[in-house]
């Protein structure tokens, strides 16, 4: 059985969402789909709107298996979330992988070769010295060697999967975003994800841009910003400490210090300590680690794919599991698990679930199916 792999967030699942799983079916017509899914933390620095088992609730009327890219990936810099997920990929024996862009995959490929060169880590470690951020030195770096310019959070993760599978047996494809597929025009059926999310902060309709099945599971969403109180109290009660923690790098925690008391919000607090050397999403993934208590040092010991955790599957992608279970060589997981990286993951899924009432026991979740 041949399979085509998804990279995926769904933070949350809409429109456009359904338009690429279309056009991938349409591809690969007798293909076997895969999600390597975030689940509830996100690369942006972000919890997830909606739960992580949900989201595989959603998915599953569209696809045939949802494995989880593990916290440790999913909430780390483009770079490091393509590895994992792409990890995920190799390790699930997948055939082909598709993804959005803005660019076309030419481009995209002509892009991640130079950035695998000396002479850009070096263009790039310039930059950085001059106090740029690093997405932006990436960017500069790149239309200096190649004289194509993109600044797309899409084609920039893209640049990123290709690198990691340039040398794999992968066959790598895109489907190009049009204006309809990611922008913020309310008159399309299409808009992006963080639209729908600034939408819902604002109590406004979405129900045009999502199916039926998003809608059914919007009556407890999570949004970020909830969890400012227990951010708040984190900071102020390891005030002096701030510095174990993952991206937290040398001069922010003073930045931190000398704002907290006074923020009112997540997004003041970020606005206040952001300079032109970090960017919204950095400082936000930041945060996210403090919360989580996601140190540098669990960093270092979670930098590879340790298990591969099975979210849900239909009949079609259990027989898959099935088929390639022997050609790999770490575990398969379908229940509780006891590793650092899995226990970790209990750890801040019961964080996120933190505001609820009603909590199913995390260390008895079985796949959806």
């Amino acid at each position: 059985m041949k399979s085509v792999g998804i990279i995926c967030e769904y933070n949350p699942f809409h429109n456009g969402h359904i338009y690429h799983i279309k056009k991938v079916k349409e591809m690969y017509p007798d293909y076997l789909i895969i999600l390597v899914m975030s689940g509830n933390y996100t690369q942006r620095g972000e919890v997830s709107l909606i739960d992580k088992w949900d989201k595989t609730r959603i998915a599953l009327n569209y696809v045939d298996l949802v494995v989880e890219l593990p916290f440790p990936f999913s909430t780390q810099s483009a770079d490091l979330f393509a590895y994992g997920s792409t990890q995920i990929l190799k390790l699930l024996k997948v055939n082909s992988f598709v993804f959005g862009s803005e660019s076309p995959y030419s481009d995209l490929l002509k892009m991640a070769q130079i950035q695998k060169t000396i002479q850009f880590q070096k263009l790039v470690k310039e930059s950085l010295n001059k106090g740029i951020n690093y997405p932006t030195a990436l960017s500069n770096a790149t239309f200096k060697l190649t004289n194509i310019k993109t600044d797309k959070p899409n084609d920039l993760l893209g640049i990123s999967y290709i690198k990691n599978l340039i040398d794999s047996d992968i066959e790598i494809k895109t489907i190009k975003r049009t204006n309809d597929f990611h922008n913020s025009n309310l008159n399309s059926n299409i808009i992006s994800a963080s639209t729908i999310r600034n939408l819902l902060i604002n109590k406004k309709d979405i129900s045009q841009y999502v199916p039926k099945e998003t809608l059914t599971k919007m009556q407890n969403l999570h949004f970020t910003e909830d969890y400012f109180p227990y951010l708040k109290y984190k900071i102020i009660s390891e005030i002096n400490n701030l510095n174990i923690y993952q991206t937290v790098d040398e001069g922010l925690e003073n930045r931190i210090k000398k704002y907290i008391y006074e923020a009112n919000s997540l997004n003041d607090l970020i606005t206040k300590i952001k300079t032109k050397r970090y960017t919204y999403n950095k400082l936000q993934r930041m945060f996210i680690h403090i919360l989580c208590s996601f140190t540098k040092e669990d960093a270092k010991q979670m930098k590879e794919i340790e298990y591969i955790r099975v979210l849900g599957f239909n009949e079609k992608g259990q027989k898959y599991l099935k088929e390639i279970k022997e050609q790999i060589n770490i575990p398969i997981i379908t229940n509780y698990y006891h590793n650092k990286m899995f226990d970790f993951e209990i750890k801040v899924d019961m964080l996120y679930h933190l505001n609820e009432k009603d909590k199913e026991n995390e260390y008895a979740r079985i796949p959806i199916h």
